[in-house]
């Protein structure tokens, strides 16, 4: 895979499947469809963009190869619904996703973005200490019951 071949392209109806895919895909491999996993990606357009939120998708030769958003939490934006089919995994398209999103979070002038994630996951939290994330207090009640670490990059 060239991966300067790869675009990262906005929202689109027509890929609205593909999100949906993707992440139950990987949920399932890793740990389970929650109820507000189902919600939000049965729905895309109604819980995320219309909400103030953000979708991009990673473009290889017409094949959508990653998916990624940022969900408005009101007071913060979350990194969230970040996948790559396993084919693709290891080819830096998570990484290059993340980048996108944190160059566009900084066009938009934010001060941070946050994210929810398992400690079973360690290449993923690899890369996000990488980035620069950071780890804080995780809330009590997360709308994830999977989470157990909350990062937080400031921009």
């Amino acid at each position: 895979m060239e991966i300067e071949k790869l675009k990262i392209i906005p929202f689109d109806e027509k890929y609205a499947q593909d999100f949906y895919d993707l992440n139950v895909e990987w949920l399932k491999k890793y740990f389970y469809v929650e109820p507000y996993d189902e919600k939000v990606l049965s729905n895309p357009k109604e819980y995320i963009i219309n909400n103030g939120g953000y979708i991009f998708f990673a473009l290889y030769k017409n094949e959508i190869v990653g998916v990624v958003s940022l969900i408005n939490q009101k007071t913060f934006f979350e990194l969230s619904k970040m996948a790559v089919p396993p084919k693709y995994q290891g080819k830096k398209i998570g990484k290059k996703l993340m980048q996108h999103c944190i160059g566009f979070a900084k066009s938009k002038g934010w001060d941070s973005i946050t994210l929810y994630s398992h400690r079973s996951l360690e290449s993923a939290i690899y890369l996000y200490k990488k980035i620069g994330f950071k780890e804080i207090p995780l809330e009590e009640n997360s709308h994830y019951k999977r989470s157990d670490i909350k990062m937080l990059l400031k921009l």
